[in-house]
């Protein structure tokens, strides 16, 4: 028997138990008080405390330990384990997971190299792939393949939280602020990095932006697509789904979840995003 199991940054919310995915929650720290992402603290905590103390939260992988006690309980029958992890370019979860791993056996720890539904998908491919029936080893190496070709970013409404976070200087948020640039956000060899910048309110911005991606990156796994946001406006996302139905009508599922507290504290409210596997998949 095979469990699939990952980080809480893969922001697949129901699906999570829909899918019978594992999680294993990251710590976050927000003034001054410990939390569990996605058990005892949410993206809107993050927003109001900003709101109110322009506090953002700090996160944190889960220790060695925490790991080979996690390991433990999902073997205790017999089962092989599949675990994912946020990039190791951003945190030493993978590092401390795969320790861990290599103490308890019989766990198979991926590097996503990407974060939020950019995991999900790599997570539900496994899913797929182990209610077929496959062993963890024949997942594990399918899924190695396609960790390159995960197509993730996101549109950001506002400067201010990159700013806070120190991932863009006071200049950048000037100007951002003063001729409504929006930047979208890539994940590049396992890291953000700042892409194309548009100009103008956030929904014309993510128009523009959803539809260059889909055109650039036009060789999709056709199984499913992320609209993943930090609670961005209906409408946006409405529009954002039309968008792909009508450039992509091949995709078979549009999925909607929110992001959680990892990009919420890296890009605030209304930042939205489309995101899927740039591979076709012939199994």
């Amino acid at each position: 028997m095979v469990k699939i199991s990952t980080d809480s940054t893969a922001d697949l919310e129901q699906l999570f138990e829909e899918r019978d995915i594992h999680v294993m929650p990251l710590s976050i720290t927000l003034d001054g008080k410990n939390y569990l992402d996605g058990v005892d603290i949410n993206a809107q905590m993050i927003f109001n405390c900003y709101d109110e103390k322009h506090i953002l939260p700090k996160t944190a992988a889960r220790s060695l330990e925490d790991y080979e006690d996690y390991f433990n309980e999902l073997k205790k029958d017999g089962s092989e384990v599949i675990h994912f992890v946020i990039s190791s370019e951003m945190s030493v979860s993978y590092s401390n997971a795969l320790t861990a791993a290599r103490k308890v056996g019989n766990v198979f720890v991926i590097d996503s190299r990407t974060l939020s539904t950019g995991i999900g998908l790599l997570v539900l491919k496994a899913c797929d792939y182990r209610d077929k029936g496959w062993s963890a080893q024949k997942i594990n190496d399918k899924i190695l393949e396609l960790v390159p070709y995960v197509q993730a970013s996101f549109v950001v409404d506002t400067m201010e939280y990159l700013y806070k976070g120190g991932r863009c200087s006071g200049v950048a948020k000037f100007f951002a602020s003063a001729f409504s640039v929006k930047p979208m956000i890539m994940l590049k060899d396992g890291k953000m990095v700042v892409g194309q910048k548009y100009v103008g309110k956030l929904g014309k911005c993510v128009e523009k932006y959803v539809a260059a991606i889909l055109r650039e990156f036009d060789t999709p796994d056709t199984t499913r697509i992320f609209i993943t946001h930090t609670y961005a406006d209906k409408d946006i996302v409405d529009r954002v789904r039309e968008q792909i139905k009508e450039i992509r009508p091949q995709f078979q599922t549009i999925l909607e979840t929110h992001a959680g507290c990892t990009v919420t504290a890296h890009c605030g409210k209304g930042t939205l995003g489309i995101l899927y596997i740039n591979k076709p998949d012939e199994d």
